[in-house]
């Protein structure tokens, strides 16, 4: 199964002593509503003032460049600066090769010296203490970037709060782990050194978010995809559980998709690699330029690269972590979409028919066929695409996060809401001429006639929501938004604003969502353009899947 997941990924630790203060923040605001500085703990930065009145702070270092001798190591404090630093404008992206289409980057560049983070706030000065939205970015934890328009914060803080995106270190940079790091690291382990980037970028908030008008104990910590799988990484990890106020999650967690492996087959992964590119030790690995490391690891397979429950960020495997109920014990608002992945995942090219559909079930799962055939039912060739794109959507990515909001609802203590997204996206804009969709979401322009070209979705497809969720589709040029559009992006965002501030997405003028609980485990959101709350269709086929996920 997790060979499957690295597959579709494809088509679609910190040192956790905390950063020293070393100048106060207190009143580090002016009162003054055109002040563009802030003075933080490592030095005063000036921002911009966006015609909203939303004040922005692009490409703050939260980590000290993991360069040199700190590649591969636990992000290290800032070192502080005299003087106005300008943070005007994004930061470089984490490296990375160019895996998907549907990426916007605004980023300076890319580089290894990448630590860097976005806050955008509405505040007028340091005593408001509004909610706190940190946002981590998605694409498989080998490409993104806290530039990524989609993801902006702008329209989140006229909601009323201070909204972040961070960014985090991706692939061989951000995974690697190998013996002789395991070896040189005080805590005797390797690898997850993006993840520990996420909760260094958290930590800097609790440290300084006060000076931008935030709340540093009602921090929501929230993404989508491996941004997703990040948020249920970090509820389970003892470096940043206990910093967060509440978790949302849009596609994935971590019990799987994309988990984590132990350390020693981690280690095994990283020898490979070595030999690959002829190195034969850590220094030899360092001493490698970042582009050739880039490229070599790219050949060798971005996605081999995998979390390692290595004794610190992971204290014992995640999912041991929830079933034992020692994860954060916050409110969760999670779900997934109606397409995550297309139905040829589990067809391939084969026409869709009940009988090409009972071969592929039965490629895939042997002797057991006969028991997701049942669960899994196509009566008649008109049933295969949707049975089969259920089948491929909970193999990919849905089932996982299903299983996250199933264990927090059980042993984390507090409120879970669970939504099913189903609005498509509408037709591409005349302007995109003879732009096809590609795979992942994303865009084919020009001659495609060698490119390989998705279907056309008929639902929700995987990361279709995050423009409405983060109310930012007029970012997005290449679809053709309507009025229905708005109006899902208006009630999402709004469920969105409502729990980020009071872990609770209810208020008045929206459809009531209620909580998933141990005792009423079914309800779910189905987010369309006529929200509603439904019976859960997914529990005999996530419960079956269970059997084949492990316990």
């Amino acid at each position: 199964m997790k060979q499957f997941l690295l597959l579709c990924v494809c088509c679609t630790q910190l040192v956790f002593s905390t950063f020293s203060q070393d100048k106060q923040t207190s009143g580090a605001m002016s009162s003054n509503n055109t002040s563009l500085q802030v003075a933080t703990a490592n030095g005063t930065v000036e921002g911009t003032l966006e015609k909203s009145g939303v004040r922005s702070f692009k490409g703050i270092p939260f980590a000290a460049p993991p360069i040199g001798d700190l590649r591969w190591k636990e992000p290290q404090p800032v070192k502080n600066w005299d003087g106005v630093r300008q943070t005007k404008q994004f930061g470089p992206r984490a490296m990375q090769a160019p895996i998907f289409g549907d990426m916007g980057f605004r980023s300076n560049g890319m580089s290894e010296d990448c630590l860097y983070l976005n806050v955008w706030t509405p505040a007028k000065n340091s005593n408001e203490k509004l909610p706190v939205l940190v946002y981590f970015y998605g694409g498989g934890f080998v490409a993104g970037d806290g530039s990524e328009a989609r993801y902006d914060g702008e329209s989140m803080a006229q909601k009323g709060m201070v909204a972040l995106t961070v960014n985090y270190r991706l692939g061989v940079f951000g995974l690697l782990a190998y013996p002789e790091l395991t070896q040189e690291s005080p805590h005797h382990s390797s690898g997850n050194y993006g993840l520990m980037d996420q909760a260094a970028a958290i930590q800097w908030v609790k440290n300084n978010i006060a000076a931008f008008g935030g709340d540093p104990d009602k921090i929501t910590i929230a993404g989508e995809s491996a941004g997703s799988i990040s948020v249920s990484a970090q509820m389970a990890s003892p470096l940043a559980k206990n910093l967060i106020a509440g978790a949302i999650g849009e596609s994935g967690s971590l019990l799987g998709a994309l988990s984590a492996v132990s350390l020693s087959q981690g280690e095994q992964t990283g020898v490979q690699f070595a030999q690959t590119v002829g190195a034969n030790s850590l220094a030899d690995l360092r001493a490698l330029h970042a582009d050739s490391l880039l490229n070599a690891s790219t050949k060798f397979g971005p996605f081999r690269f995998a979390m390692t429950v290595d004794g610190y960020f992971f204290p014992k495997e995640p999912l041991a972590i929830f079933q034992a109920g020692e994860q954060a014990h916050v409110p969760l608002l999670v779900g997934w979409n109606s397409e995550e992945m297309n139905y040829r995942m589990v067809m391939g090219n084969e026409q869709p028919t009940k009988e090409n559909y009972e071969k592929a079930v039965n490629k895939l799962y042997g002797d057991s066929a006969a028991e997701v055939l049942k669960v899994y039912r196509a009566n008649i060739d008109a049933d295969v695409e949707r049975v089969a794109t259920e089948l491929a959507s909970d193999r990919f990515i849905a089932f996982s996060t299903w299983r996250w909001a199933d264990l927090q609802a059980k042993t984390g203590g507090k409120p879970v809401y669970r939504y099913y997204y189903t609005r498509p996206r509408p037709a591409m804009t005349p302007a995109m001429g003879n732009a096809t969709a590609g795979l992942a979401g994303g865009v084919q322009k020009g001659n495609t006639t060698n490119a390989p070209k998705a279907p056309l979705p008929k639902g929700a497809v995987h990361s279709a929501e995050i423009e409405y969720a983060m109310g930012n589709l007029p970012y997005n040029k290449v679809y053709a938004w309507t009025p229905d559009d708005y109006a899902v992006s208006k009630v999402m965002q709004a469920y969105f604003a409502n729990f980020i501030k009071n872990g609770n997405p209810n208020s008045a003028g929206l459809p009531q969502w209620p909580a998933t609980t141990s005792s009423n485990p079914v309800p779910v959101m189905q987010i369309d353009v006529h929200p509603k709350v439904v019976p859960s269709p997914f529990e005999q086929r996530y419960h079956l899947m269970e059997q084949y996920a492990g316990k």
